[in-house]
């Protein structure tokens, strides 16, 4: 299991996923979830992965590959005009290797599935975030949904539902961002630490800031403790309940 979150703000995007990957409860592992793709002064594109993580790694070793090689016969999505096309070749890369590991076509109930969010910005266009499901189909973030979770989602979902805000500033997303993976943490041992963040500020055209929280970072640690108090302390503040 994972947790993965995609924001899209008015200054730019925001993603941030943890690293636990689980086959059973004598084989947990940590591996980094998310890749990111630049040309910088040019484009800027990121992804998180949850899902079989096989399926995961050959898709981003295929769109590795074929960035490398952009006369091959396949696209690349260091070619691609668009990041509409970006995601494209992305959705058919993930159908391709599903339907090979599967030896049929893809089924979202298939072992080899997949969940991809991809954002990203191509110059002379606007940051753009997508989520991509197991057959390879996508939607895109708008002003009414304008941030895509993956993985374990219900517990951390409420805090971003009621704090979001397209207006925050970069630090101000990441603390909320703190908050709700603390809560999915908190709730599902397929979730933990260490955490990566990647950030890309609208027009740049590169990656802005990449950062890993350990188990035991100071500001993670503190964010966890000062929101348990605090949310102690305005359950107490409530109306008080007479039968």
């Amino acid at each position: 299991m994972t947790y993965c979150v995609g924001m899209r703000l008015d200054r730019g995007l925001v993603f941030m996923a943890d690293t636990r990957t689980n086959a059973g409860i004598d084989d947990i592992s940590s591996v980094k979830k998310i890749t990111t793709w630049e040309r910088p002064g040019e484009r800027v594109i990121t992804l998180m992965s949850a899902g079989n993580l096989a399926t995961t790694q050959s898709v981003i070793s295929l769109l590795d590959e074929r960035s490398k090689a952009p006369k091959d016969r396949n696209p690349s999505i260091l070619a691609a005009p668009s990041m509409f096309q970006v995601v494209t070749i992305i959705g058919e890369t993930l159908r391709e290797v599903v339907r090979t590991r599967a030896g049929e076509g893809p089924k979202a109930s298939s072992p080899f599935s997949a969940t991809l969010i991809v954002g990203g910005q191509i110059e002379g266009s606007e940051p753009r975030l997508f989520k991509i499901y197991p057959e390879g189909n996508f939607i895109e973030a708008t002003d009414d949904a304008p941030f895509f979770q993956s993985g374990e989602t219900k517990y951390g979902r409420p805090i971003l539902v009621r704090g979001f805000d397209p207006a925050k500033s970069f630090e101000e997303a990441i603390r909320l961002l703190m908050v709700s993976f603390d809560s999915t943490i908190r709730a599902n041992l397929a979730v933990a630490p260490p955490l990566d963040l990647v950030v890309h500020e609208r027009g740049t055209f590169r990656i802005g800031a990449e950062r890993r929280f350990e188990v035991d970072d100071p500001y993670f640690r503190t964010i966890c403790n000062q929101w348990s108090h605090a949310l102690r302390a305005a359950v107490d503040g409530l109306p008080k309940f007479s039968f």
